[in-house]
């Protein structure tokens, strides 16, 4: 069975295991702490999706935006995580592995927009 475009990025598969490893650090939150893991939950999911969703773009401009919409929901993801550092809600390996991922998705993510936006300056043939 072929593959769909994003399932061949690299960068779509990070942000999965980055999802895996926001269900683990959103197990561990206390109950009176629902918020904060649901934002988790919504924010880790809509980096993968806004990266499908950018993959499956033909035009360049929506292309780049739904990365920098993926980018956008990895630094969020980063913040709820120093917010949960703060409050002392998970165990620093797990906040510590979670955050290397979003470094690795951001980087990604902001090489992918430039690409793309270098690419759509070029004068067509």
């Amino acid at each position: 069975m072929r593959p769909f475009d994003h399932e061949r990025m690299e960068v779509y598969q990070i942000a999965l295991r980055f999802v895996r490893c926001a269900g683990r650090i959103r197990g561990v939150l206390v109950t009176g702490r629902c918020a904060i893991a649901d934002q988790l939950d919504r924010a880790s999911m809509s980096i993968a999706l806004n990266i499908a969703e950018g993959a499956g773009e033909f035009a360049t401009k929506e292309k780049a935006h739904f990365y920098r919409m993926a980018r956008r929901s990895a630094t969020e993801c980063a913040a709820i995580l120093d917010v949960v550092r703060e409050l002392q809600l998970a165990r620093e390996e797990e906040l510590k592995e979670a955050r290397e991922q979003l470094r690795t998705i951001v980087a990604m993510l902001i090489g992918l927009v430039k690409h793309l936006e270098e690419r759509g300056r070029a004068p067509h043939p």
